[in-house]
């Protein structure tokens, strides 16, 4: 335990140590500013800088991809700071100590004072500006530049990135961690070329604050050796000149060497390789550019007065070059490729991993009606879906399950579809930015558009721009955008189908929510009365004809009255609407007015009596009956929406059942009702008699 305890603490010294080494770096330099610093120690720090330029430009040339050296613009920052600091340092030093000899600032300024530009203060001066120009008009510039531009391009393509991201996501062929990692990926680069873009201002004013800290050294050399040390001007201009050109050398290089760092990073391309590698791979590659490269260098050199022993020998080694190059490249060709057979598949063994269950509800879109869906561009159509469930459960009675988006490139491009456990129950187009004009069947002029009809309701449509959109409304068109169109279908759809997102978890679910309130209720009636499937199925032939299910307390009583009786579903459904009765009323006739309802010809509603008198499981209707009440069913029906009325039946509580059940197919906007189910103090009037006369 105690050597666990000292590893844990030697671990969280090292992390401390690397945790306090940048704010102690930071500090450091900027006392360098202040603090003056002995000779040998300013030697230490200029070789330190000089090493540290070299390693950042390895480091560089070695990177493989812009991220793997995301640290540079800070480092660029670091850097610019450290060799301003020690020139203000070396200043201190060549002004005060200078008049002492060229050493006095250290030996690393006195040898690029000497050795580099030879002890010649005028060449000194000439070869420190051309490095300048070189630093500050070109790389520095250049790479500013590229990073500007690059910043720029990758901003503007951060959403096709990000879209092609959820898409590789949707379609399965990247994990959710993988497209984290990408999309992280994608934001570090925009900010590393903005990071850049500004880091690069930093260089370009190291390169003007060296060359005005090296003509004030010159300057202010001269006249602290003049008037404080009795130094002869060409004495003074001699030594501080040549004090002044290395300390400004021995900062330009390694300046000059970072500038180069930053141009390779900004300037390349992601890939698996190296700089040599790719330098390597795509300008010694081809031995045709070589030969013909070759070719000129040695017509060149034979031109007289030119130097021809380099020119040929330039010519001659690319020619070598050239020649090596092709005979590997026959070689490669002439080599026969040993094709390995494929690798015999390894059997594995199944799971029930490889089981998915099925989503309850699916919504499947073609690559047009993406953004509609695309949670970073806030799609509508997603808050639609979230306003539809919230409205169905309030209205119904039960939360119905989520909806599952995703693409499919299988379909087209504007079209969707939806799914019910993985059945195709409906489907459409939708054109994202145009609008669906729907006729309700009094308009006052056309449209230009595709035609088209409405997906939910199957009126008549015209697909239309949104400069029509005003003259379509004032034509009497109902206008709606194309989520719109979706969200609509889709609400249908789960109101004709929510006896089938009915199951038995939400049951129990619904059972759970109202125990909160009624905890006896429920416990007296499942599972001690009657199983919680036989509740299900009266709940589902509820919703199945349009009956909500919001009133459990008035459902679950009613079942719970009649459940000791019988537990066919059947008979529970009929105890039970007639306990709903003023609800079912009140959602078909809203009001105290009168219901206006169809009714049966007395002399066939005898007929149906007697023919379900032995029992409604084995009934079934002649050929000829079948066809007549279909028919004049649905006309009935029409007439009663065209006069703006539900086509409402009302038949004998033993009927009502089977002409419900029968009459659904073929007239699903049909509803049947008993007399049994009409509140007391609602008026009747019968608009219409199927089997007779009007």
């Amino acid at each position: 335990m105690a050597a666990g305890s000292i590893g844990l603490q030697g671990l969280l010294g090292r992390l401390n140590v690397i945790q306090m080494a940048s704010p102690v770096l930071i500090i450091m330099v900027l006392s360098m500013m202040v603090l003056p610093l002995p000779p040998f120690l300013l030697d230490l720090l200029f070789t330190f800088n000089i090493a540290v330029s070299v390693l950042i430009l390895m480091v560089a040339v070695n990177t493989k991809k812009t991220l793997d050296f995301s640290v540079f613009p800070t480092v660029l920052l670091v850097t610019t700071l450290l060799r301003l600091s020690l020139n203000v340092a070396s200043t201190r030093v060549v002004l005060l100590e200078g008049h002492g000899g060229t050493d006095a600032a250290g030996k690393v300024i006195e040898a690029f004072g000497h050795f580099l530009v030879g002890g010649n203060f005028a060449v000194g001066i000439i070869v420190f500006l051309i490095l300048v120009v070189i630093n500050f008009m070109v790389i520095t510039k250049g790479a500013g530049r590229v990073a500007e531009v690059s910043a720029r391009f990758t901003l503007d393509a951060m959403p096709g990135k990000q879209m092609a991201i959820d898409a590789d996501l949707n379609a399965g062929l990247i994990g959710e961690d993988e497209a984290r990692q990408r999309r992280q990926d994608v934001a570090r680069e925009s900010e590393f070329y903005g990071s850049m873009d500004g880091a690069s201002k930093f260089v370009r004013g190291d390169a003007i604050a060296g060359i005005i800290i090296t003509l004030l050294n010159i300057f202010g050399g001269l006249i602290v050796g003049m008037a404080q040390h009795d130094m002869s001007l060409a004495e003074a201009g001699r030594v501080y000149t040549l004090l002044a050109i290395g300390d400004g050398l021995v900062a330009q290089i390694p300046g000059l060497v970072i500038s180069i760092a930053a141009g390779l990073v900004v300037t390349r391309v992601s890939d698996e390789r190296d700089m040599g590698q790719q330098f390597v791979a795509q300008i010694f590659s081809n031995a045709r550019v070589l030969g013909i490269t070759a070719g000129i260098i040695a017509l060149i050199g034979i031109i007289p007065g030119m130097p021809n022993l380099v020119f040929l020998m330039i010519g001659g080694g690319l020619a070598w070059l050239t020649w090596k190059l092709s005979q590997k490249q026959q070689r490669i060709v002439n080599t026969p490729v040993k094709v390995a057979p494929p690798p015999m598949p390894e059997a594995v063994d199944a799971s029930w991993n490889d089981v998915a269950p099925l989503d309850v509800l699916g919504l499947e879109v073609g690559y047009r009606l993406i953004p509609l869906v695309d949670k970073s561009q806030d799609g509508e159509l997603l808050r639609r879906i979230r306003g539809i469930r919230k409205k169905f459960a309030q209205e119904v009675g039960f939360l119905v399950s989520p909806v599952h988006i995703r693409d499919n490139l299988e379909l087209k491009p504007n079209a969707y579809r939806i799914l019910l456990k993985g059945v195709e129950i409906g489907a459409g187009e939708a054109f994202s930015g145009q609008f669906l004009a729907i006729n309700p069947g009094r308009v006052a002029g056309t449209l230009n558009g595709a035609v088209t009809k409405d997906p939910a309701f199957g009126l008549p449509a015209v697909w239309i721009d949104i400069g029509q959109r005003d003259q379509a409304q004032a034509y009497g068109y109902t206008v709606v955008d194309a989520s719109t169109v979706v969200a609509t279908h889709l609400n249908h759809l789960i109101l004709t189908h929510a006896g089938e997102l009915l199951g038995r978890q939400e049951v129990q679910q619904l059972l759970d929510h109202l125990a909160k309130e009624m905890p006896k209720l429920v416990e007296d009636l499942v599972p001690k009365m009657l199983p919680l499937g036989s509740l299900q199925k009266v709940l589902q032939g509820l919703l199945e004809e349009g009956v909500h299910i919001r009133d459990m307390r008035t459902i679950i009583e009613a079942v719970a009255d009649h459940a000791a009786r019988s537990q066919n579903p059947d008979d529970l459904i009929v105890q039970v609407r007639i306990s709903l009765g003023r609800a079912i009323v009140q959602q078909l006739f809203p009001g105290s007015g009168e219901m206006q309802v169809m009714s049966l010809d007395p002399t066939l509603e005898r007929l149906l009596t007697q023919a379900v008198a032995g029992g409604s499981e084995n009934t079934s209707f002649e050929p000829g009956l079948a066809d007549t009440l279909v028919r004049e069913t649905a006309t009935a029906s029409q007439r009663q929406e065209s006069l703006g009325l539900p086509p409402v039946l009302l038949v004998p509580a033993s009927l009502r059942l089977l002409l419900s059940r029968f009459l659904r197919r073929t007239v699903p906007q049909l509803k049947v009702l008993s007399h049994n189910e009409v509140p007391e103090n609602r008026i009747i009037k019968v608009t219409s008699i199927i089997g007779g006369r009007t």
